[in-house]
């Protein structure tokens, strides 16, 4: 199978590559830096900027699947969500999304199918409501975003299927969600966040590839929650993550704290979603790591 991707030299862009190649596809990346992490023959790079229009577009043209995951780091602890840095959140994802819909409008034929990536923002901030696939967005900035990135891909409908893949927090050794949690907790000094009655849904980083190669090979459409079955409040993450590294977990982080630390942005870690992943379970998915403490224990 010959796949395009946008976003793959990031996180999880990287592992999809590689399991891709691993089984035999061919992968044609857009990256702006151009950096090649595989060395593999099997890559072919395309130094170009996707938020623009350009040359980049014509390598949709012959290619099967189309994977759609570019987009700026929510969280970063130098950037704080001021006007500027939301522009360019949402620029990074739904510009992109929609240079990358006009070219599979304009290859022929068309890929057979669009995975585009979202997130579970995408639901806003509902408390311990259950949310599946068809919960209504949320109204605030993460929802919002959510909405015009899936309007963009949404657009690619009437020429290929198209999957929604909403992501929740993804569980790896390297994942930006969890690796500056990691030495903390081996020292002890680990701890929770918040009230700790929020939700956690998360999902390990080999089930999200499966979900990814399920969007590709499989007849899935429409919104994909990526979660795993099980979502935890963060109390049980944290009382979890410290039973895992044989460490007591003693310390809280004020709500306050994170508001101060990182502003608006604190809201992805204080305004959490209890979200199932009804979609994939009906279409005869298989979880590798349905409960958290397997999966901690995998990774640690």
């Amino acid at each position: 199978m010959r796949v395009f991707m946008t976003g793959a030299t990031g996180f999880i862009g990287t592992y999809l590559v590689r399991t891709l190649i691993g089984r035999g596809d061919q992968c044609t990346v857009v990256s702006r830096s151009g950096r090649n992490p595989w060395a593999d023959p099997r890559v072919t790079m395309v130094q170009a900027d996707p938020t623009r229009p350009g040359e980049w577009q014509r390598a949709v043209a012959g290619t099967d699947a189309v994977v759609n995951l570019a987009g700026e780091r929510m969280v970063h602890p130098f950037y704080r969500w001021t006007p500027r840095r939301k522009a360019q959140l949402v620029a990074s994802r739904v510009e992109t999304t929609r240079h990358v819909v006009a070219a599979i409008r304009a290859a022929g034929p068309a890929p057979r199918v669009l995975v585009s990536g979202s997130a579970i923002g995408f639901y806003g901030a509902r408390g311990d409501a259950i949310l599946d696939e068809s919960a209504a967005p949320g109204r605030d900035f993460l929802a919002d975003l959510a909405v015009r990135w899936e309007g963009a891909a949404r657009d690619a409908g009437e020429v290929t299927r198209v999957v929604l893949f909403r992501t929740g927090i993804v569980l790896a050794s390297d994942a930006p969600a969890l690796a500056p949690l990691i030495p903390l907790f081996r020292m002890g000094l680990g701890g929770s966040w918040g009230n700790g009655k929020q939700w956690w849904s998360w999902i390990h980083i080999a089930d999200l590839v499966g979900l990814a190669l399920l969007a590709i090979d499989g007849s899935v459409s429409g919104p994909v929650n990526v979660t795993a079955s099980n979502p935890v409040t963060v109390d049980d993450f944290a009382d979890t993550l410290g039973a895992v590294f044989r460490r007591p977990v003693l310390f809280r982080m004020p709500a306050i704290g994170l508001r101060l630390a990182l502003g608006e942005a604190a809201d992805m870690l204080l305004h959490l979603q209890r979200v199932v992943p009804a979609r994939a379970l009906a279409a005869g998915y298989r979880f590798r790591f349905p409960a958290l403490r397997e999966a901690l224990e995998d990774l640690f």
